[in-house]
């Protein structure tokens, strides 16, 4: 065949190529390259063409069903064969098509056959064949398109359904976690309610016995003042009124000192609003140290600790979020003292079975509860202020593969019922948001240390 013959036989299967099944052109373009008797079938099996119309319809119908998607071809020539003469030829390719629709990509492979014949100097297509894409079973489905969006749109119902119920859970999981953080609270509260009892009852017991010895005093002053001018002990009355004024100061400051317990209480309960202000922590910190004290000795009245404070004064006030942060300094103290408890009560156990001279051998009959707890300002590495509170015990202190797990969510040492797990995750993400790091140190049959390190921060939200 001729370079020329053969180059023209090219460019006419190109153009049937591009124009009638790529989509580009008008499909009118292809009068001058279609047999008047040709015939062909689609790619789907009632695609069955037998004149120019309906191929320009079947054209039409793709362009139609492709609007909207994005296309990507690769054409691979499958065969070419020519006739002796040169006058007929069948070329064959395989065609991987992609299709976008969105975010979405299907991907199919299908072979393309023409016939052409060489009739009045022009190669004229006389036959095609298109075979079917993977499950396309309509030609109102000719890339198989509709299929795969009908699938897609199922599946995007069951993620839609699935991402819901996702949601919910995890709203459910929200609402629980909020309800064990509650009750973590809550339970902390609990430990301080009759160590609060006990200690508003000393300055209600004042204000109760300073009210008693003012109405006597308020009496004394009437009878002196219904005396005779000429009876009348000025001296004395000055007196009566200067205790009267004494003892109001007094009624005054007890009072203030139990009106500080019921607020820190509610303090305590309330949810925080997130905002800092300046507080001061050595206050905070040796309220709770009493009330948690106070709080397990009503409970255990054999209970005996000594507490030791030593707080760093030149601390002053810091920007804290008082609520968040007691609810640590709280955890840890209440956590302290029951670590002592639980080591005192094993020491009771033991020394009821020792000789004398094993007791003083194991050092448990000297054993006695201490709770330790400090402040200092310190300098970080890079020379910023810090403050470290520390809160040391000496109980049974905590074993080094538990040390490892200490801070994870909802694990304890403690007996079903004792705890939730959740103290000290929340206590680490608490300082965590302070911007400041909870340290542990522990030493199994001598005791344990948290150091909270807080930076130092003057100026109120």
């Amino acid at each position: 065949m001729e370079d020329s013959k053969l180059k023209l036989l090219n460019e006419t299967y190109d153009k049937i190529i591009d124009i009638g099944l790529v989509g580009n052109g008008v499909a009118e373009d292809l009068d001058d390259v279609i047999a008047k008797d040709f015939h062909g079938f689609g790619t789907t099996s009632d695609e069955i063409i037998r004149s120019i119309n309906e191929l320009y319809q079947l054209v039409k119908t793709q362009r139609e069903q492709s609007e909207g998607l994005e296309f990507s071809w690769d054409f691979k020539p499958f065969d070419r064969r020519i006739s002796k003469n040169g006058d007929f030829a069948v070329y064959s390719d395989i065609i991987h098509v992609g299709i976008i629709a969105g975010e979405e990509k299907v991907c199919f492979e299908i072979r393309f056959t023409a016939a052409l014949e060489f009739l009045d100097n022009r190669w004229v297509l006389v036959h095609f064949h298109g075979s079917k894409p993977e499950k396309v079973e309509s030609a109102e489905d000719t890339w198989g398109v509709q299929d795969w969006k009908r699938k897609n749109e199922t599946l995007q119902k069951l993620v839609d359904e699935r991402t819901a119920e996702l949601n919910q859970s995890l709203e459910d999981l929200k609402q629980t976690q909020e309800q064990l953080i509650h009750s973590e609270k809550m339970a902390s509260l609990g430990e301080l309610t009759a160590g609060i009892a006990h200690e508003i009852q000393n300055p209600l017991n004042f204000v109760n016995n300073f009210s008693e010895i003012n109405k006597e005093l308020i009496e004394e002053l009437k009878a002196e003042k219904a005396l005779p001018d000429a009876e009348r002990d000025s001296g004395m009355e000055e007196e009566i009124l200067f205790d009267l004024y004494q003892n109001l100061e007094k009624i005054y400051l007890h009072g203030k000192r139990a009106d500080n317990i019921v607020k820190g209480m509610l303090l305590h309960s309330r949810k925080s609003d997130g905002k800092k202000q300046l507080t001061d922590v050595n206050a905070l910190a040796d309220e709770y140290l009493r009330l948690a004290y106070h709080g397990l000795r009503a409970k255990d009245k054999t209970f005996n600790a000594t507490l030791n404070t030593d707080f760093d004064e030149s601390v002053g006030k810091v920007n804290v979020m008082p609520q968040e942060l007691g609810r640590v300094i709280l955890n840890l103290i209440n956590n302290a003292f029951y670590a002592c408890a639980e080591r005192s009560r094993s020491a009771c156990a033991e020394r009821s079975g020792l000789a004398i001279q094993d007791k003083e051998k194991s050092g448990l009959e000297s054993y006695m509860p201490t709770i330790w707890v400090s402040s200092k300002k310190t300098t970080s590495t890079t020379g910023a202020e810090e403050l470290e509170i520390s809160i040391r015990d000496n109980g049974n202190g905590i074993a080094e593969d538990v040390q490892q797990k200490i801070f994870q969510p909802f694990f304890t040492t403690k007996p079903s019922g004792k705890g939730t797990g959740l103290g000290l995750s929340l206590s680490y993400e608490i300082v965590k948001a302070h911007g400041g790091m909870l340290h542990l140190s522990s030493e199994a049959g001598i005791g344990t240390e948290f150091v909270i390190k807080l930076p130092i921060t003057k100026t109120s939200n």
